[in-house]
């Protein structure tokens, strides 16, 4: 990922350097395992943890130039430090393993860490959704469907539907992080011809990961699919939240607006601009995260024990992904912080169609004064599509309307057009929604 959209504790989780790190940390708790059986000195897996501390990113790089093969690579720059120092691990360093025994164990030391990083960034949005909600409980909007009027609504229930969504995302992300806590050091076919389902069970409770159950050469890849889906729907959610504040901002509309600070532009033509183009960045890093997914469920599909098909498109989506969605999550709690809600532009643009979000109402009031629904609707709808064209408000076009005047007195319509009942359920969905 570009480092436009790198945020710093991401970004080193992702790094070449912490990669190398995670792949010796197994070669480490390896030895460790070996050692009371293969005399390992404590003195010499001290060298080899001091050893972890100092960058081998060049040395590895140089060996794996001329040795083709990365973790060969990383093992010669190993050997390179810690012959002479330290023999016995020099002499027992990857024993018993085969590549993706490190590759993948370090790898699934790095995702769940990517993955704390995402939860945590996930509660610091939800948490600034639930204030937004409650503080909203009680504005009106006009509820949209088709990008049309509906019925009202307030900007509370809209916003606790937010966050509703956002703690799935957070018990998805919860649960993703169990999935993809599991290693193996099983050996070159899974079949632990070298070292015991023990001495496996040792190393990755010692890195806090479960053992896979059966694990050919590699983890299976469908681990990592179903893992990857909680990212694609998270980036999905913020880019719902993004594309609703996008069509609030719309100038004939400007209901909401992400922030603006000082100083800065919206347009180099036009100096009046204030574009959403915070929300908009967002939109178009949820449709890179989601255009991954399919080459990260192809990589399910590896030949016999193992190929390595997977392992080149890894390398970029991992990263990409986990980086793209950690700047996403930051940049919403940012757009949060500064949204600006014109509560009184909301109220006109609910009053704008001229009653008519109260159709549904004098529907149902028509059907308990006797109608049946299907002549009640045409009813309404007669007088409805009068307003639609500007013959006055739904108010004033019902009252002129003798059939519906003989079944509804005064009293009714003007209890069809009040506009507080459409509220009386907001404080329980945001209980629903988590907000309260």
């Amino acid at each position: 990922m570009i480092e436009r959209y790198t945020r710093p504790a991401m970004g080193r989780i992702w790094s070449d350097e912490h990669r190398l790190r995670s792949m010796l940390r197994v070669e480490e708790e390896l030895l460790k395992a070996l050692a009371p059986s293969k005399a390992i000195p404590s003195s010499e897996l001290k060298a080899f943890k001091k050893l972890m501390e100092k960058s081998l990113l060049e040395a590895s790089r140089r060996k794996e130039s001329s040795a083709g093969h990365e973790v060969i690579g990383l093992l010669s720059a190993v050997a390179g430090e810690l012959k002479s120092k330290a023999p016995k691990v020099d002499r027992y360093l990857h024993y018993g393993l085969t590549s993706s025994d490190v590759l993948d164990t370090g790898l699934a030391l790095q995702m769940r860490d990517a993955c704390d990083l995402l939860i945590a960034g996930w509660e610091e949005v939800s948490r600034r959704l639930k204030v937004l909600a409650r503080k909203h409980e009680k504005t009106w909007m006009v509820g949209r469907t088709h990008g049309v009027h509906a019925e009202p609504i307030t900007f509370g229930i809209k916003v606790a539907g937010w966050h509703a969504e956002a703690l799935r995302c957070l018990r998805r992300l919860r649960a993703a992080r169990e999935t993809i806590s599991y290693g193996k050091v099983s050996g070159a076919v899974g079949a632990f011809s070298q070292l015991s389902p023990e001495v496996e069970a040792t190393v990755l409770d010692a890195l806090g990961l479960r053992p896979e159950a059966v694990s050919t050469q590699v983890v299976p890849r469908d681990r990592h699919a179903e893992y990857f889906h909680a990212l694609v729907l998270s980036s999905c959610a913020i880019e719902r939240f993004a594309l609703e504040i996008r069509h609030l901002q719309k100038t004939e509309i400007l209901e909401l607006e992400e922030p603006f600070s000082q100083g800065q532009k919206g347009s180099s033509a036009m100096p009046h601009k204030r574009n959403p183009i915070l929300c908009e960045n967002l939109s178009g890093l949820g449709r890179l995260i989601r255009s991954q997914e399919s080459a990260v469920v192809e990589n399910c599909l590896l030949w016999h024990e193992r190929d390595i098909s997977h392992s080149s498109n890894e390398r970029v989506i991992l990263p990409d992904a986990h980086i793209a969605l950690d700047f996403m999550l930051a940049r919403l709690a940012h757009v949060l912080d500064g949204l600006q809600v014109n509560a009184s532009r909301m109220k006109v643009n609910l009053e704008s169609s001229h009653g008519l979000v109260f159709s549904q109402k004098v529907l149902l009031r028509l059907i308990d004064a006797g109608l049946g629904r299907l002549e009640a609707y045409d009813l309404v709808q007669r007088n409805a599509m009068k307003t639609w064209k500007g013959a006055g408000t739904l108010r004033q076009t019902l009252d002129n309307d003798a059939e519906v005047t003989k079944r509804l007195s005064g009293h009714d319509l003007d209890a069809c057009f009040d506009l507080e009942p459409y509220g009386a359920s907001a404080r329980e969905i945001l209980k629903r929604g988590g907000c309260l």
